[in-house]
């Protein structure tokens, strides 16, 4: 087992970058003319942003500058899982974004049959919400890496933990 290689998948986000997005998505909205007074309220909590304004239409500009924010700072977009427009207090409209972060146990599975089917000399483990995938040489993980950017799986998916 020494000769081996391995290569961790996960799905995690950095958690500062996305507060500097969310930081410059609340300074935009004060000084942008046509948000300015709309009282948007933008509520981070430990895996759900909350938007709270005016209406539809602000939601949605709201919501696009976000991303292009998010975007900027190279968070996937894929980590914001959209709950639907409700109605709040004072004839308001709120959304709840969820922080998508690690591998579900379906989609872990899902993933490491993907790799054992395609790529028969390499070994994926699921560990806890990544998978562990080993092989003995490097090309061969270097395959596996680019043959997953190729499907388009929920989350964003994130090489880490390279070792020879």
């Amino acid at each position: 087992m020494a000769g081996d290689c391995s290569f961790d998948i996960v799905s995690q986000f950095d958690e500062q970058e996305l507060l500097n997005a969310l930081d410059q998505t609340r300074r935009e909205v004060q000084t942008r003319y046509d948000l300015k007074d709309t009282k948007t309220e933008i509520v981070y909590n430990k895996d759900t942003v909350t938007i709270v304004t005016d209406s539809s239409l602000t939601l949605k500009n709201v919501r696009d500058i976000l991303e292009s924010k998010a975007a900027r700072r190279n968070l996937s977009l894929k980590i914001f899982k959209l709950a639907k427009e409700e109605n709040a207090a004072g004839g308001r409209i709120r959304q709840v974004i969820t922080l998508q972060q690690g591998l579900s146990q379906e989609l872990a599975k899902e993933v490491s049959k993907y790799i054992r089917e395609m790529h028969p000399k390499v070994r994926p483990q699921v560990q806890a919400d990544m998978i562990r995938v080993t092989a003995k040489s490097r090309d061969e993980l270097q395959a596996v890496i680019a043959s997953l950017k190729q499907k388009d799986y929920p989350v964003a998916l994130q090489y880490i933990n390279y070792r020879n």
